[in-house]
């Protein structure tokens, strides 16, 4: 067990310095300043996958809707990031707002009361047909008030504008947004089985997309929101390496407590409790293991890193743009990177998140590279005509390099270029 484990650490080794090679190549071939950029935007994806591995690699829950979670995020950024809007707070728009989310509050608390009749002797069929009915009448009732104020806010004031609170606040505040709509999905969607679960979870975030892109009067919809201010100074103050430099260095440091604390977590009771849910669910229950709130606590804390990546990825990009949320981009990317790096293990997710960004990122002028250099042969040697629209063809050929790379590795290494360490305990 010894040399088997020592052989794997002498792989790790040798995976992360050959990693090395391809960030250098980046550095040296695009510059320092795209270099750095990328080096971001493949940190801010680490957390991402760091979230998806914990729900997929620790407790085998398939989250296909990790788009939806990245835009909670995106949107808690802005909200939080942004300056106020001096035409929303200087008019009554405010006060017809609040009154509108006092009576949704007050509505919820009554489906919320009536969900609990059951506790009073009321059957639970008749308890769930009166929360439908009065969960349909709450939400009739708020759309017939929020409507006339949303259209005052749309003319008169654009959008609601922000809090002009510190850029970090909302990278806090996205986690935190992301875990509880997380919560309340997981009550909903974990008693399904894992294909299920994954096609809940991805019409989630579809509807979580839509619901953003359609409420003009809080997110501005397609219009979009930019510039969203960083939690560093700006390229206009210090330079486009530089910032960028302190930008990257904040999010190594959150992506270092996050791995400090995932690793304390794996190892400790919780974690083997976790392992034993996925691993055999019949008999971690007839051990007495809660596994329904095990399982919800695990998707739970996977979509609060979910959340806090994709603050960190669109405050960086400076702008919120819902239609900018895509399942390539922002789901099967991930999954990518997880199915890469090694489901269930931390260092090869973190792995996995980079190379697979490289390629995402390179694949698209190397292709064009290609194309121009077989254009030319062509024209030269054989007459051929120029096919034109060669930059599009080149951007279609990360997709098929991105899907190559899952084939070959799900069929040469199925459990990953880092397999996860499950520790043995005597």
């Amino acid at each position: 067990m010894k040399l088997s484990t020592m052989s794997q650490s002498r792989r790790d080794l040798l995976l992360l310095l050959a990693l090395s090679i391809p960030v250098l190549g980046v550095f040296l071939t695009m510059g320092p300043a795209y270099g750095v950029r990328m080096s971001v935007e493949a940190a801010c994806y680490a957390i991402l996958a760091l979230g998806l591995t914990i729900q997929w690699g620790y407790a085998g829950q398939f989250n296909a809707g990790v788009m939806g979670f990245v835009a909670l995020g995106g949107v808690s950024a802005m909200l939080i990031s942004v300056p106020p809007n001096p035409d929303f707070w200087d008019s009554d728009l405010p006060g017809e707002l609040g009154r509108v989310l006092l009576i949704l509050l007050a509505g919820i608390a009554v489906v919320v009361a009536i969900s609990r009749l059951h506790r009073l002797g009321i059957p639970k069929q008749l308890r769930t047909a009166l929360t439908i009915i009065a969960a349909l009448i709450v939400y009739l009732t708020f759309v017939n008030q929020l409507a006339p104020v949303a259209g005052a806010i749309e003319s008169q004031a654009g959008f609601v504008g922000g809090l002009g609170l510190p850029a970090w606040l909302g990278w806090i505040v996205g986690g935190a947004l992301a875990g509880g709509i997380g919560y309340f999905i997981g009550h909903i969607c974990l008693g399904l089985r894992s294909d299920y679960l994954a096609i809940a979870t991805l019409g989630i975030a579809e509807i979580i997309k839509a619901f953003l892109k359609n409420v003009d009067w809080l997110t501005r919809g397609t219009a979009t929101v930019s510039p969203l201010p960083w939690p560093t100074p700006g390229a206009g103050e210090l330079g486009f390496v530089l910032s960028r430099s302190l930008y990257l260095s904040i999010t190594a440091v959150v992506i270092a407590a996050i791995f400090f604390l995932l690793h304390r977590a794996y190892h400790s009771p919780w974690g083997r409790t976790i392992r034993a849910i996925r691993d055999n669910e019949v008999s971690a229950a007839a051990m007495g293991k809660d596994i329904n709130k095990r399982r919800l606590e695990i998707f739970v804390f996977g979509c609060i890193l979910m959340g806090i990546g994709g603050a960190a990825l669109t405050s960086f990009n400076s702008i919120f743009d819902p239609t900018g949320y895509l399942p390539l981009n922002h789901t099967f990317l991930v999954l990518a990177m997880v199915i890469l790096g090694g489901p269930g293990n931390n260092l090869g997710t973190l792995f996995g998140a980079i190379l697979v960004y490289i390629i995402w990122i390179m694949s698209a002028p190397l292709a064009l590279f290609l194309m121009d250099t077989a254009v030319v042969i062509g024209q030269s040697w054989f007459g051929w005509e120029d096919p034109g629209n060669l930059d599009s063809r080149a951007l279609q050929a990360r997709v098929f390099v991105i899907g190559l790379l899952i084939s070959l590795v799900l069929r040469y290494a199925p459990k990953g270029l880092m397999p996860e360490r499950v520790p043995h305990h005597r």
